[in-house]
């Protein structure tokens, strides 16, 4: 019998391709503040499987195309004068209402929204795993490609600019990356957590790194133990999968804070 013919087995190989992409872009998400940001662009995903329903085309592609409309309008936005945390807030729940609402005149077809909403991991089958990790790897590209100019237009945007770099480029970049991630994520986690796995790891990172790649190296190492740890829990508990990994990096998130609160004193 194949490996991949085991549920629990498919379950892990998906989480952590999803984490292995997320939490080094979480990194990103951290350093720029932009939480509001992946909660926009995952909320925006219900609306993708709305019209990839509607239309008969692959809910995949549905969300990806809608999370990357919602990513580029929000980095075009950005920095024209619009209170952003207020204009994300307005289109995360905007669009995850629209979303809502536009299933539901789907015809003919039973929509399932609590595993589009929370997940439905143990659901995955072969070609979800390779849909994911072919996404996971190309975001990995992507970062790994742009990761100094990344990383200058994001602690410095005015040496990025004097040496030639475009901190806008970067941005709309990282919108991409975001998008991707929110398609391969939502099987996985559902998009109300998909902006959780994103900035958990990353942040429950932070306080063991001394650099931002072994900041990145750690997220991912935190994501897949969570990953793990999560679906193993689940399976004990006979908890809801998606929400039980997103817990699990809560605990090690919390774990850390009360480590560096007892390396302080």
């Amino acid at each position: 019998m194949s490996m991949l013919d085991d549920f629990m087995v498919r379950a892990v190989l998906a989480g952590i391709g999803v984490v292995v992409a997320a939490a080094p872009l979480g990194c990103f998400v951290v350093w720029r503040r932009m939480a509001y940001f992946g909660d926009a662009t995952a909320h925006a995903a219900i609306l993708g499987v709305a019209l990839a329903l509607t239309f008969n085309v692959s809910v995949l592609g549905g969300v990806m195309a809608v999370a990357l409309i919602m990513a580029l309008t929000v980095s075009t936005l950005n920095g024209r004068g619009v209170a952003m945390d207020t204009m994300l807030g307005v289109m995360a729940h905007a669009s995850l209402a629209f979303g809502l609402v536009a299933v539901s005149f789907v015809d003919g077809v039973r929509v399932d929204l609590m595993s589009y909403l929370f997940g439905d991991i143990l659901a995955v089958d072969r070609m979800d795993i390779l849909g994911i990790w072919l996404g996971a790897a190309l975001v990995i590209s992507l970062l790994v490609w742009r990761w100094q100019g990344l990383l200058t237009s994001t602690l410095n945007p005015d040496l990025a600019t004097s040496a030639g770099l475009s901190p806008r480029r970067e941005q709309l970049i990282l919108s991409v990356a975001l998008a991707m991630v929110v398609a391969v994520a939502i099987k996985v986690v559902g998009a109300l957590l998909i902006a959780a796995i994103l900035l958990i790891p990353a942040a429950a990172a932070r306080p063991f790194a001394q650099s931002p790649e072994r900041m990145a190296v750690i997220a991912v190492a935190i994501g897949v133990l969570s990953v793990i740890a999560g679906i193993e829990a689940a399976f004990i508990f006979d908890t809801p999968t998606g929400p039980t990994i997103v817990c699990a990096a809560a605990v090690v998130f919390a774990l850390g804070q009360i480590t560096r609160v007892i390396r302080a004193t």
